[in-house]
């Protein structure tokens, strides 16, 4: 298997507060969107919301809101548009879960839940260079 993502798919309850949030409140421009799914392309893959019971019905399972089985992390630039982006999802209907704050590993972060529970980090790592693109590279501390 080749190391590399193709699409991360979040369930949802609402297709339609889903896209509030992240389409009118974030400014996220979707490229597909039905009754049950949304499809927006990001760099480099897609982030899908699937409504909850087709979700269900797709993978097997049952969802469980607020499970917290991942953090979607978006890196930016600076401390300062970690503050920005926060505060501009919290405007957008996002609940606080941790205040941005320094971090133990030197950087800047925080965390808000979705209109779905999910949990989401904007973070700024002084020591990974974000592309022009978005695209962020890993560098291992020494």
């Amino acid at each position: 298997m080749k190391q590399q993502l193709s699409v991360i798919t979040l369930p949802v309850n609402d297709l339609a507060v889903t896209r509030r949030f992240y389409c009118d409140g974030l400014g996220w421009q979707p490229v597909f969107i039905n009754d049950e799914v949304m499809f927006i392309q990001l760099n480099g893959l897609v982030m899908s919301f699937f409504h909850r019971v087709a979700y269900e019905q797709d993978a097997g399972v049952d969802y469980r809101p607020g499970g917290h089985t991942c953090v979607l992390s978006h890196n930016v630039a600076s401390p300062a548009e970690v503050d920005a982006v926060y505060a501009e999802a919290l405007a957008a209907g996002a609940q606080p879960q941790k205040g941005p704050a320094k971090t133990p590993w030197g950087g800047y972060a925080g965390h808000f839940r979705d209109p779905d529970e999910h949990l989401w980090e904007i973070a700024h790592n002084p020591a990974w260079p974000i592309s022009p693109e978005g695209y962020v590279t890993c560098i291992a501390p020494e």
